[in-house]
């Protein structure tokens, strides 16, 4: 029987390789996903590894062109439901849901650290810092510290404003750029969103 060659430059080469690579890191972000559901790993063990795991798929991905991931698993008949809903959020459950261990409190240091967050994040979209890279980790400080304040309603509304915001960013490139409607959206959410923070802690007091 012939041999079937896959490529037949090194530039072919690099993208099977690739794609390959991509594969594997989807696989094991699945199988992340799935172990921490099972209380397999811990949740300090899960944040650091789906951490890095993220940041593989969406350096990999641009080196194959970011592909669609959903045609991807498709193409390659992938069954990884979990890790797709990772990827869309891009950020690792114990963040989006606020279970990261030690991060829960009322504690002073703990509501300084959001409140920091909080003007951090107007300053930056106020001093016109609107680009991806800048603007996701960020809401993504935010969103932690938010989760982790245990004194905040369960229907503080923020808390899935600030999702929805992050899903919608990493459905774009690094270098992309919230357009002035965006960016005066996503400031005003965010001003809005401290002010019902403080509302609710000074109820606290």
């Amino acid at each position: 029987m012939n041999e079937v060659k896959l490529y037949n430059t090194s530039a072919e080469r690099e993208v099977y390789e690739n794609k390959a690579a991509l594969y594997a890191i989807v696989m094991s972000l699945e199988h992340l996903e799935r172990a921490f559901a099972h209380d397999s790993i811990s949740a300090t063990e899960y944040t650091a590894e789906c951490n890095k795991l993220l940041l593989q798929c969406k350096t990999v991905s641009q080196m194959v062109n970011n592909p669609d991931l959903i045609k991807f698993t498709q193409q390659y008949r992938l069954s990884c439901s979990a890790a797709l809903r990772r990827l869309e959020v891009g950020v690792p459950s114990t963040i989006e849901h606020g279970t990261a261990s030690g991060l829960t409190g009322n504690n002073a240091k703990h509501v300084a650290k959001t409140v920091q967050d909080f003007i951090t994040t107007m300053d930056a979209l106020n001093m016109n810092m609107t680009s991806v890279d800048k603007v996701h980790p960020l809401l993504t400080d935010l969103l932690q510290s938010v989760n982790a304040a245990s004194f905040l309603p369960p229907d503080y509304r923020w808390k899935a404003s600030f999702r929805d915001w992050l899903i919608r960013l990493n459905k774009m490139k690094a270098s992309d750029e919230l357009d002035e409607e965006q960016a005066r959206q996503l400031l005003f959410e965010v001003e809005q969103a401290y002010a019902d923070f403080k509302n609710i802690l000074d109820s606290h007091e």
